[in-house]
């Protein structure tokens, strides 16, 4: 609608007018926001056709050089709305300067508060939108057209423009509901990639205990065997004992071989879990049962070993807790050839339903061992018993103790 000219407020002036966005990042105009604009362009262009065919009504109520420039002004407000998208405060603030000279400019005072409703928040928008309303309804009341009631008048105006304020608003909160989905599937898309990543971590660690556990024991036989070939060569060379026989190094030589055998064994299961991506390997896993076995491979190269087992598994004990407690044994086994060379030790694996399963791991101290006899990865089975034990629900024990080592782990049972 026309208007008397006024002066923009002083509010509108400042920052607002840099028409810098903060809400949306700059980016190339897609075909559709080229399709978009070129349409409404169009649409502020044809107010000013129509209103250049007749002279409006009110002709007489402003100066004649408003009818002289209307068409220039309003011809550039249309041009500046190719610029909305960047700076659609700065181009509403412009287009309001050329709207306040005649009807022409209407098109692109709608377009202009159109943009400012999608691209700024309601604290900018609803504003812009009183600059435009204020002044064309105070014009309208004063200058109603022919045979049209002030109120239908006013209604109208009003109309015009709360409409694209308030279609406006609702594109504007239709896009951040959409980004605030767009983040939100890039947060979980992130999210699924760290726990992705800590899953690997957790089954990088888990395959590296499996790995000590199954091959320190073998390795350690093996280490004890080959030790004790070496050592009694050397006493013979230098006349301290008696020359190895056949059988000796025979014997010696099957341990070592059916160690070695069982060892790379068991690593191919535990590598298995690698290639078939399965959560435990997919060959038999050791069971109380099998400690027996245990025993006697430790017996079998010299070790001293009392074992007592009163546990009776049921299906209530999980196939789980007995590979821990297995694990148990294995670790103390394994620790006192390392640390207690020649030291009896004692295994005792008591449990039941309702009450839990202990097993205890036991061997005196060695005193003067020597540092350069010890076989690596010291402290290493340990901590990842720990961890075993932690995850099965249970409690882990270790240390010396009036002169005694113990290795005590207690695993739930239920009842």
């Amino acid at each position: 609608m026309p208007t008397h000219p006024f002066h923009a407020p002083r509010w509108l002036l400042p920052a607002e007018l840099a028409g810098l966005s903060v809400d949306e990042p700059r980016r190339r105009r897609t075909v559709r926001d080229w399709a978009a604009d070129t349409a409404l362009f169009l649409v502020a262009l044809s107010f000013m056709v129509v209103n250049a065919e007749e002279k409006p009504y009110y002709a007489g109520t402003v100066p004649e050089w408003f009818h002289t420039v209307d068409p220039f002004v309003t011809l550039a407000a249309c041009l500046a709305l190719w610029l909305r998208r960047r700076h659609p405060v700065a181009v509403a603030g412009f287009v309001f300067v050329a709207y306040l000279i005649g009807d022409s400019a209407s098109g692109a005072a709608l377009v202009a508060v159109l943009t400012v409703a999608v691209h700024r928040g309601w604290l900018v928008s609803v504003p812009v939108a009183l600059a435009f309303l204020v002044p064309s309804l105070w014009f309208s009341f004063a200058n109603p057209p022919p045979g049209v009631p002030w109120q239908a008048m006013s209604a109208i105006v009003f109309l015009m423009f709360v409409v694209p304020l308030v279609w406006g608003m609702a594109v504007r909160s239709r896009r951040q509901v959409v980004a605030g989905l767009r983040r939100d599937a890039e947060w979980t898309a992130r999210d699924h990639e760290h726990r992705l990543a800590d899953a690997r971590r957790a089954e990088r660690a888990r395959i590296a205990r499996e790995m000590h556990d199954t091959l320190a024991h073998r390795i350690s036989l093996i280490s004890v065997h080959a030790g004790a070939l070496a050592y009694r060569t050397a006493q013979a060379e230098a006349g301290a004992g008696r020359p190895l026989e056949a059988g000796d190094v025979g014997a010696a030589i099957d341990v070592i071989h059916g160690n070695a055998r069982r060892a790379l064994v068991e690593l191919g299961d535990v590598l298995e879990v690698l290639r078939a991506g399965e959560e435990e390997p997919a060959g038999p896993q050791p069971r109380i049962a099998d400690i027996d076995r245990l025993v006697a491979d430790a017996e079998a190269v010299g070790q001293r070993v009392s074992m007592t087992v009163e546990c009776e598994p049921t299906e209530t004990l999980r196939a789980a807790v007995q590979r821990t407690v297995y694990r148990t044994v294995q670790e103390g086994l394994t620790n006192a050839r390392k640390h207690a060379p020649g030291a009896k030790v004692e295994v005792r694996v008591a449990g039941a339903p309702g009450e839990g399963v202990v097993a205890t791991v036991s061997n005196p101290l060695a005193p003067g061992s020597a540092p350069g006899n010890a076989i690596p990865g010291a402290g290493v089975g340990l901590a990842g018993l720990a961890e075993r034990v932690a995850l099965d629900g249970g409690t882990l024990e270790h240390g010396a103790e009036r002169g005694c080592f113990r290795l005590v782990t207690r695993l739930p049972w239920p009842a």
